[in-house]
């Protein structure tokens, strides 16, 4: 094959706060020949996610930091085109951790097959990690049917599968989210029982985040599913009943600040009424991986669960829909489709 050179995304600088398009750099990499045992993949679609942003910086964490003037990875889907192993041949759908870059060679351990029958992209939806994820976080505090969920961050990647799975469960689920559009897609389309815009009541604008759950939850919650952290989590330990839970999934709203931020004013709730509260890694889940296929890939099949997304074209445009997560530009899955 002839030399071939990929365009990729890498880190240049860490950023202070929200990132900017100054912190990366869009880089041709020319690829070298294909090894034995190895295979050349063309990426499709490439996943952004919020927790990426703590990788950007140079601190430990469950995840090792991007490093600087290299490629960052992250969950993509792409299509074999030449392969030097027997598992894998031209043609083959896999799913891989190595996003954020057009073309790449990686061992058959490093890739994932998955069918063709469904739309690639998914794969980073409803079928991949975002499922996964949300799935686990059920099963983390065994979830069960009767159970009143709120889940924050409801309209995004985890928070509206959470919520469709929850239903199949037999729950009451509640959603938060930053728009009216949002809180119809929750309510319309993922069959969530309440949603409310955590941003603004037209009908009582000065109504606080505390009251405005309150409202949608008047029996109080059982389960909370937390992707945002801070002043939701604080009114969500107002809301919880006694032997409540807590899914410890993100803290989105505290991920580009300068400063640590002080934890919620409440949090002797935890003890007043005996609360559960764990976090949640999906690495830890990996293992589980072929049950949750079986289980929630029947449901999306049988059209029990839908898969939503916001795409955007372009590897150039990787990085402002990255930025985009952290606006509220996406609904459902923000994914980037490759030309």
């Amino acid at each position: 094959m002839p030399d071939l050179i990929s365009r990729e995304i890498q880190l240049v600088s860490r950023p202070q706060g929200l990132p900017t398009a100054a912190n990366f750099a869009l880089v041709e990499a020319k690829l070298e020949l294909l090894k034995d045992e190895w295979v050349l993949v063309r990426n499709l679609y490439l996943s952004v996610d919020p927790y990426m942003r703590g990788r950007m910086n140079d601190l430990p964490s469950y995840v090792p930091p991007f490093e600087l003037g290299k490629a960052m990875d992250g969950g993509a889907v792409g299509e074999v085109i030449e392969s030097h192993a027997e598992k894998f041949k031209p043609g083959d759908l896999v799913t891989s951790n190595f996003g954020w870059r057009e073309y790449f060679m990686a061992t058959p351990q490093q890739l994932h097959p998955v069918s063709r029958e469904i739309e690639p992209s998914i794969y980073l939806g409803a079928l991949g990690i975002t499922g996964l994820t949300a799935w686990a976080g059920l099963n983390l505090v065994d979830v069960q049917a009767g159970d009143i969920v709120f889940i924050s961050g409801a309209a995004g990647a985890v928070g509206n599968v959470a919520g469709q799975l929850a239903k199949l469960r037999g729950c009451e689920v509640i959603g938060s989210a930053g728009s009216p559009e949002k809180v119809e897609f929750l309510e319309q389309d993922c069959g969530f029982d309440v949603a409310f815009d955590y941003k603004h009541d037209p009908l009582i604008p000065t109504i606080s985040l505390a009251e405005r759950l309150h409202l949608a939850a008047l029996n109080g919650i059982d389960v909370y599913f937390d992707n945002v952290g801070g002043e939701m989590l604080e009114a969500a330990l107002s809301a919880l009943r006694v032997n409540g839970r807590i899914i410890a999934c993100g803290g989105i709203s505290g991920y580009n600040t300068a400063m640590p931020q002080p934890g919620p004013s409440n949090l002797f709730n935890i003890t007043t009424k005996r609360l559960t509260m764990k976090g949640l890694i999906v690495s830890d889940w990996l293992g589980h991986h072929a049950e949750f296929e079986r289980e929630v890939g029947d449901y999306f099949r049988d059209g029990k669960l839908k898969n939503k997304q916001t795409v955007v074209v372009g590897i150039d445009k990787a990085v402002s829909a990255f930025l985009g997560l952290f606006k509220g530009e996406n609904i459902g899955k923000m994914v980037v489709k490759l030309e």
